[in-house]
């Protein structure tokens, strides 16, 4: 077998290999609690943004007092200037050093039959672990002072609810103890901020057992609240020339076959069958039903663009265990757009767009930055079309962007099923980047569904499909702005703008005519008339 050390290079150092550092963490993190619980069965411990998980199947519940223990018992791992080393090895010594680990001996297996390597890393004589590697070389490289074990977590084994239930448990590690406090610190102020516990606070949502996970149920205030934001972008579509629709909320199975979406999403579709034994379908997306508005007649090139709007709700069946609060619901509330265009038109359509989303996320003062997603060439059997129409689409995007004097960052794999995005990224009070607006380019559903106009020639000209959405899902863009503005939303936006409190009874008439005049001028006023004094 060929063994290596974890790769050297003098240049780096503890402040500029954090990811090795995390990665490092997580394989000491599994060493500490195999010391504790020797029966422990081992999922997965990758880095992440900011840290590090490792998953578990333990003999028995823990609490935040383990996670003390198992910090303290990896300061002392650190302290042993351990040598991380890997090596790799057969399928048959494999099965051999996991023997008692059957989600390793699963991976195994899976690595195996996609005839991936296998390499195992060992840190010092105390763990071994089946690994790609991106280690420290040795322990002394990790600064004690500069991790901490945040929280435990449950976590299904490969994401998936039909598979055994583990437990996560998440650090977070930074290159000095400075820049970890200040982590903290954020961490502390975004629970005080938490969208779940602001919105019940402020009476905006709520949820249900009864209706079930991932369908919140909004409250009047809410509800007035979505209809201020949908409103606003509405005022701004219209000025663009934007119409509405309506459309089902259900669909024949038929339609997602002609637009590829069955295939290819099947699994997280809500399917119904009727009694006459139809399938059907809750809509997952409305693009294929806003090409059929558009399918309706034939239209001449002067007629275009066609530019078809709907706040409209999708639903998607997520896994249990993905759902979070607002963040991720199974009925999302989406404010879609889709315009039907020449070629000639798209330069001018985009950028309309992107007007509208800059005047939108200018009025919450977010900072704006561009994404653009492109389709990964290796996995071509994710996405919808030929490599050519997608080379097409994504040169088109680029060209946009660069004729907007912005620096895009490219994301290979981040496409659509259907075309490249242009996606906007908006950082909120706490520094973090959301994922807001976007802007799809499609050349695949109008040859799926045969779109087209007639032009000058009086020939059939296909046309070009460009989906937009401003906030996307209404219920996530809330859970960013609620949290943006710690519940403390800007005058007009929020649900109520005046609040009148009486000391005494006989103020009410006076109240009452403070209210009757506030309202007349379209102010949101709420009520206290207790008399508590």
């Amino acid at each position: 077998m060929q063994n290596f050390a974890a790769p050297r290079d003098n240049k780096k150092t503890q402040s500029n290999n954090i990811e090795s550092v995390r990665h490092s963490l997580a394989h000491l993190l599994a060493a500490a609690v195999l010391k504790k619980f020797p029966t422990a069965k081992l999922g997965i411990g990758p880095n992440i943004e900011d840290g590090f998980y490792y998953d578990f199947k333990l003999p028995k519940p823990i609490s935040d007092s383990d996670l003390a223990e198992f910090e303290k018992t990896i300061r002392n791992f650190i302290s042993q200037k351990l040598d991380f080393s890997g090596e790799k090895i057969t399928p048959l010594k494999a099965k051999k050093l996991f023997k008692a680990q059957p989600f390793k001996l699963e991976l195994i297996k899976d690595f195996t039959k996609e005839k991936k390597g296998l390499t195992s890393y060992s840190t010092g004589r105390i763990f071994v672990d089946l690994c790609r590697g991106g280690h420290v070389q040795n322990t002394s490289e990790i600064n004690p002072g500069s991790f901490k074990l945040t929280k435990i977590a449950g976590a299904y084994w490969k994401g998936s609810e039909k598979n055994a239930q583990l437990t996560r448990i998440y650090g977070v590690a930074f290159q000095t103890k400075e820049e970890l406090d200040s982590h903290l610190k954020a961490l502390e102020e975004a629970k005080k901020r938490d969208h779940k516990k602001l919105g019940q606070e402020l009476d905006l949502f709520t949820f249900s057992d009864l209706v079930g996970a991932g369908l919140p149920l909004w409250t009047p205030k809410g509800t007035l609240l979505r209809d201020i934001l949908d409103d606003f972008v509405w005022q701004l579509r219209n000025e663009k020339g934007y119409e509405r629709v309506d459309i089902p909320h259900i669909t024949k199975k038929e339609l997602y076959e002609k637009s590829g979406h069955w295939d290819k999403f099947k699994d997280e579709l809500f399917i119904i069958e009727t009694r006459e034994g139809h399938i059907f379908a809750m809509k997952p997306m409305n693009c294929p039903h806003h090409t059929q508005i558009y399918a309706r007649k034939q239209w001449s090139y002067r007629e275009l663009p066609q530019r078809y709007a709907s706040t409209t709700k999708v639903y998607r069946d997520e896994q249990t265990g993905e759902l979070a609060g607002l963040l991720r619901v199974r009925a999302i509330t989406q404010d879609d757009a889709h315009v039907f265009c020449r070629p000639s038109q798209v330069k001018e359509e985009i950028f309309k767009i992107w007007d509208i989303i800059s005047e939108f996320y200018g009025k919450f003062g977010f900072e704006l930055s561009v994404r653009l997603s492109l389709h990964d060439p290796r996995h071509q059997e994710k996405y919808l079309g030929t490599e050519k129409l997608w080379k097409e689409s994504e040169s088109v995007l680029r060209e946009l962007v660069g004729a907007r004097g912005i620096r895009a960052e490219e994301a290979p794999g981040e496409a659509a099923l259907y075309g490249p995005k242009i996606d906007f990224m908006g950082k909120d009070a706490l520094g973090r980047m959301h994922q807001v607006a976007t802007i799809q380019l499609d050349m695949n559903l109008p040859e799926r569904f045969d779109l087209f106009c007639i032009n000058e020639k009086g020939e059939r000209e296909r046309v070009v499909m460009i989906h937009a959405a401003i906030m996307g899902s209404i219920e996530r863009f809330l859970s960013v702005i609620i949290e943006h503005f710690a519940g403390a939303f800007p005058f007009w936006l929020s649900p109520v703008q005046v609040q009148i409190l009486t000391v005494t009874d006989r103020a009410i008439n006076y109240a009452n005519e403070i209210l009757g005049n506030l309202k007349s001028n379209n102010i949101r006023v709420a009520t206290d008339f207790r008399n508590e004094s």
